[in-house]
C-alpha cells in the first residue's frame, strides 16, 4: 500500500493556498501614498483570519469483500480587514493617526510634550521678570 495523500489534506492545502492569496503584508500595512508636499502616508489595519475544515468517509459495501470508502468533506475560510489608522511621515516626525472614536485622547498625547513645552517656557519668563 502506497503513502497516497488523503482527500482531506488535498482540501486543507488548497484552502491555505487561497488564505495565502488573499492575505499578504501588503493587507495589513498598505502601500505607502506621497503627497505633494512630501509628506508620507502608510495605512495600517488589523487583519482576523478564521479557517475550518473537516471530512469524513463513509463506508459503501459492494458485496463480497470489497468495500469503497468515498470521501465526503469541505472547507471555509473568512478574513476581516479593519482600518486602524495612518502612518503620517512629515518634517522628520511620525505620527499614527487613529480611525477610532479616541481621536481626542490620542491627539491630546500627541500635543502633550508641546504644551509642557510652553508651560514652562512661560514658568521661565515670569521667574525672570520677578528677579
Amino acid at each position: 500500500m502506497g503513502l497516497e495523500q488523503h482527500p482531506i489534506e488535498g482540501l486543507m492545502k488548497t484552502a491555505m493556498e487561497s488564505i495565502k492569496e488573499m492575505v499578504d503584508v501588503n493587507t495589513v500595512v498598505g502601500d505607502p501614498v506621497e503627497t505633494p508636499d512630501g509628506t508620507v502616508v502608510i495605512p495600517v489595519s488589523r487583519v482576523a483570519l478564521g479557517f475550518a475544515a473537516g471530512g469524513g468517509e463513509f463506508e459503501i459495501n459492494k458485496g463480497s469483500d470489497e468495500s469503497v470508502y468515498p470521501f465526503g468533506g469541505g472547507s471555509g475560510a473568512g478574513v476581516s480587514v479593519q482600518p486602524v489608522g495612518f502612518l503620517v511621515i512629515s518634517a522628520g516626525q511620525v505620527r499614527l493617526l487613529p480611525v477610532d472614536a479616541n481621536v481626542i485622547a490620542d491627539r491630546l498625547i500627541d500635543l502633550a510634550p508641546q504644551v509642557l513645552e510652553k508651560i514652562d517656557a512661560y514658568l521661565q519668563r515670569s521667574d525672570r521678570e520677578k528677579h
